[in-house]
């Protein structure tokens, strides 16, 4: 392990240098997650297919970490039952070339180790354990090696996806093979889990609440936990073994949220009370400032939850939310000041390299500065520092809307939605036009997360009411709307929605939807009516 090769190096050096700061911040946690699956960070679209340009991809976003700060890769080998590494269980990944099964002609996992450590980098390689698929059910494009294909009778479905059954013995053997046969044949730093584990919203039998049923989908979850963790010591007990949790277990009197040992039957303080993880990096995922999941509360309950049980805890960043990427340097320095925190792990690639948010420039600000742990005397906690080193707030972006009187027709038939004109484009309510489509080619079903502020755009799934749909505000007259900061998610990828809020609901602009659907949209000017069609997709 690349810890090992330079241990020895490490220690001959600490002896010929003066104590500093210096030192202990190379052993900060400096993290940054790689995702595969729908190629949201690797690879590009553009080199799906081509090893050379994969490649140099590798090559690129390395050399950026290194010259930025981070020091520890999390590379998602295993998105869907597949392999971005060369298995000897599961299939090539889609992903590599846009047909399961297919030989990408190099072993990604195998050079990006090599490139990660040439650079004095480690990697941990990251593995999603039970998803199977995403958004359709159909394993026919599937390698035949593919698990869905050779043990179907392992699947369990939901939410028009398919996922190996927790519940399992065999399953838990299957994924335990799995990262075995990583560890023994490659020269990883660490086994990483992300946070899925049963399907979130996965109904019980009706009655059970949180009862027997619950409490046997958490004890599922746990006993794959532990075999791995054991199997892993077992092989190379140099290996590390984490898993990066939703950021809230339960709530609290000052945190409340989705809580993963409800929604997946995440029971991460068994996991860290019991030793079956050498790290715990829960996704802290909010702006100090959130209304329900403040940042800094959060991170000072997860400093509270691994005190005195050895189990290393790293906080989880969303670098992919401007609000977020725009006080990262705060984030750091509020983790640093925490005891039992050692360091950070940033989501996402895509984003750091896009500099969202300026994430990116200040990370390198605060990495080329030097230092980790501090002291509380030594860390300028946010109401210490300077006023004029915080930009001040952005006030709300705000547009007038203007009630539309246009005609919209969804495959003909006249719908009575609620639209308004923002900047001279249509917006409707993301429900009424789900409702509008439903029993179609291209149905959807809306899922928001309240506590990441996310809505995720569930495809070809059927439409499930909420209640309220097509309805009117009762009120007339121009209107102002606030930009609304929500994200959007398509198969685990933002697309970009524009939205905003106008009387406490969420509009959002139709040719973006439909461009995130694939429906299409027609314009009448003579008659000033707008068609919603679902038997053909989106043309600009």
């Amino acid at each position: 392990m690349l810890k090992k090769r330079w241990m020895a190096l490490f220690l001959s050096v600490l002896l010929l240098l003066p104590c500093s700061a210096s030192l202990a911040s190379e052993q900060e946690m400096r993290g940054i997650w790689v995702a595969t699956v729908s190629n949201i960070d690797f690879p590009s679209p553009s080199a799906k297919g081509n090893a050379q340009a994969q490649q140099a991809e590798i090559t690129n976003m390395l050399d950026q970490f290194q010259a930025a700060g981070p020091n520890t890769v999390f590379f998602q080998v295993r998105p869907k039952a597949d392999a971005l590494y060369r298995s000897n269980i599961e299939p090539w990944s889609d992903v590599l070339t846009g047909t399961s099964g297919k030989d990408p002609g190099y072993d990604p996992l195998a050079f990006f180790i090599d490139e990660a450590h040439k650079r004095g980098m480690e990697l941990h390689a990251w593995l999603n354990p039970y998803r199977v698929t995403m958004a359709n059910t159909d394993v026919s494009t599937l390698a035949e090696n593919h698990v869905a294909k050779t043990h179907p009778e392992w699947l369990i479905t939901y939410n028009n996806s398919l996922y190996l059954n927790p519940a399992l013995p065999e399953v838990r053997d299957y994924i335990t093979s799995v990262v075995l046969d990583i560890v023994n044949n490659y020269d990883v730093d660490g086994i990483h889990f992300d946070d899925y584990f049963y399907p979130n919203g996965y109904p019980l039998t009706e009655g059970d609440g949180d009862g027997a049923e619950a409490d046997a989908r958490r004890q599922n979850v746990n006993l794959l936990v532990q075999q791995v963790h054991d199997a892993i010591k077992g092989a190379d007990a140099s290996v590390e073994f984490g898993i990066s949790p939703s950021g809230i277990y339960k709530n609290t009197d000052t945190i409340r949220g989705s809580q993963s040992y409800y929604t997946v039957y995440a029971d991460t303080l068994a996991w860290v009370q019991n030793g079956w993880v050498d790290y715990i990096a829960p996704q802290v995922y909010w702006e100090t400032t959130h209304a329900t999941a403040a940042y800094e509360t959060v991170a000072k309950y997860w400093n509270e939850a691994v005190a005195g049980t050895g189990v290393t805890l790293y906080l989880g960043e969303a670098l992919y939310k401007e609000q977020v990427a725009a006080e990262i340097d705060d984030h750091i320095a509020i983790s640093r000041n925490l005891s039992n925190v050692s360091g950070n792990i940033f989501y996402n690639t895509s984003s750091f390299l896009n500099n969202v948010g300026g994430g990116k420039d200040l990370l390198t600000a605060v990495y080329q500065a030097g230092g980790s742990t501090q002291t509380p005397q030594e860390s300028q906690t946010e109401e210490t520092k300077p006023e004029e080193t915080k930009p001040e707030p952005k006030p709300p972006v705000t547009a007038q809307a203007l009630p539309s009187s246009v005609t919209v027709l969804v495959n003909g038939v006249a719908e009575d939605f609620e639209t308004y004109n923002i900047n001279d484009y249509t917006y409707f309510k993301l429900r009424d036009i789900a409702y509008g489509v439903q029993n179609t080619d291209k149905q959807f079903n809306t899922l928001w997360d309240a506590s990441a502020n996310t809505i995720t755009l569930a495809l070809q799934t059927p439409y499930v009411p909420a209640g309220g749909e097509l309805s009117k505000s009762g009120t007339s007259g121009t209107k102002t709307a606030v930009e609304s900061d929500v994200t959007v998610l398509v198969d685990g990828k933002e697309v970009s929605c524009e939205s905003y809020n106008i009387d406490g609901y969420t509009y959002f602009k139709l040719r973006d939807v439909a461009q995130a659907v694939d429906f299409g949209v027609s314009w009448s000017d003579a008659t000033q009516t707008i068609g919603i069609v679902t038997l053909v997709g989106y043309e600009q």
